[in-house]
């Protein structure tokens, strides 16, 4: 048994909780550059007393979005970034930390389009505030951005890109609409599963599944129907954040090998993409698991089932859940959102050889991925 954990410097966790911002930025710089999403007004009274310049992200950060923030944290002089909002804004901050602190040229850090080579320098620091519960960025040490020119996502990754501080106050999510609760929702839940399930889990990453995965079930759908519902908020702003510390430590797997390059060929949530493809890449890690007996597999599908529905079960309840909650909170196919039959080999081309691919539990063929892919249309 071999692992390593890695994690933001402090994690803050609770209602209220933003109150303490001022405080924590004072301990890591005097010039905050503050990232917002697009309707920065709602967190006016967080910006007012920073007393910060800042850059408000409209869509998913990509590779131009990512140069004009950086050229903008450099006018305002700024010492530490702050990510104010979804795992979008919290990824393109850590990003513009990461740049701001070194003098190449972005294509040499970024993975598969770029030279991939690690920061020279350390990243500025940085606190994220999620304002969404999903990605769990705020305890990640990577950013995903989008190259419209290569249609495609990659990332920046380092260990200093870890946020110093994440700070996780689930009331800053009641105002999040249903669709966009459901989106993020999904991703962290899928996220949760992938983490149990892929093969670097350890005990650490389990403990977390364990504890965040019943919780983020039961409270997805509730948060969906009432987002002010504080229990069913800060169960999912708990999930959200164990789903990062477990994929920053353990990987993922088909989904998320998938969602990835798929998000850069189509115009499509991330969240969305997850749900749309989990019922189909745990069905067929099901069967392989049941075909092969593979007993350890199995065990886990069983352990997953019981955390997710409250039920004893294994592989088909699993699945059957899968669809259920995609169908509860309204997800559909991937052919809603652009994506044809004639996009599956180049999909299955980008993504056979995706580092959460090679994190899934069963090794898929080409032919499973392509059937995989006209499940979910």
């Amino acid at each position: 048994m071999k692992f390593q954990f890695a994690t933001a410097g402090q994690i803050i966790f609770g209602n209220g909780s933003i109150d303490k911002i001022p405080a924590q930025v004072a301990e890591i710089g005097k010039r905050p550059f503050v990232i917002t999403g697009s309707r920065p007004e709602r967190h006016e009274s967080v910006l007012s007393g920073l007393k910060s310049k800042s850059y408000a992200l409209a869509r998913e950060p990509t590779v131009p979005l990512l140069k004009e923030a950086v050229t903008q944290a450099r006018e305002a002089g700024a010492d530490c970034i702050i990510g104010l909002g979804g795992g979008s804004v919290i990824d393109l901050a850590k990003a513009v930390a990461a740049l701001l602190a070194n003098k190449g040229d972005l294509f040499d850090y970024l993975e598969v389009i770029g030279k991939g080579r690690p920061l020279e320098e350390p990243a500025l620091p940085s606190i994220a505030i999620p304002t969404t519960s999903g990605t769990g960025a705020e305890v990640t040490r990577n950013a995903v951005l989008g190259s419209p020119e290569h249609q495609v996502k990659v990332s920046m990754r380092h260990s200093s890109m870890l946020p110093r501080v994440a700070l996780v106050d689930p009331v800053l999510t009641h105002a999040v609409p249903p669709d966009v609760t459901a989106n993020s929702g999904l991703d962290a839940l899928t996220q949760l599963i992938e983490v149990f399930l892929t093969r670097k889990a350890s005990p650490l990453t389990d403990g977390l599944v364990r504890e965040a995965l019943p919780q983020g079930a039961r409270g997805l759908p509730i948060a969906f129907r009432d987002g002010t519902n504080a229990e069913a908020r800060r169960d999912m702003s708990l999930s959200s954040l164990f789903s990062g510390l477990g994929l920053a430590n353990a990987g993922l797997g088909a989904v998320h090998g998938f969602a990835g390059p798929l998000g850069g060929m189509v115009d499509i949530p991330h969240g969305v993409a997850c749900a749309i493809l989990l019922g189909p890449c745990m069905k067929h890690n099901a069967n392989a698991a049941l075909t092969s007996s593979n007993s350890s597999l199995l065990n886990r599908f069983a352990e997953l089932a019981q955390m997710l529905t409250g039920r004893s079960g294994g592989p088909i309840e699993v699945v059957d859940w899968a669809i259920q909650i995609s169908e509860e909170v309204g997800i559909g196919k991937l052919s809603d959102y652009g994506f044809a039959e004639t996009d599956i080999p180049a999909l299955v081309n980008k993504a056979k050889n995706s580092s959460s691919m090679k994190g899934n539990p069963v090794n898929f063929s080409e032919d499973t991925l392509t059937m995989i892919l006209k499940e979910a249309m």
